[in-house]
């Protein structure tokens, strides 16, 4: 036991430019998450206030509305009946 510890530390390289780069890009992407985890949970879009007015305001908001017709068809050109040849 009489042994002097080592108490110096260990030689690490210097990290080289690919790995700067992935530490880096790694630090971005976890922020951009962290924005969106954020931006779900407290959503600010406008659409969400202007629903809630139009709520409130139920029948003036139906009666503004006006009545669609029939939504448009596809017109699909007619199958040409082929003559049978004899």
């Amino acid at each position: 036991m009489s042994e002097a510890l080592d108490l110096s530390p260990p030689e690490v390289p210097e990290p080289t430019f690919l790995e700067s780069v992935l530490r880096y890009g790694l630090f971005l992407g976890a922020i951009f998450q962290l924005v969106c985890i954020l931006a779900i949970i407290f959503p600010t879009s406008k659409g969400h206030e202007h629903e809630e007015t139009v709520s409130t305001n139920g029948k003036a908001a139906e009666q503004m509305k006006k009545p669609k017709g029939a939504a448009p068809q596809m017109r699909q050109k007619p199958k040409k009946e082929s003559k049978k040849k004899r």
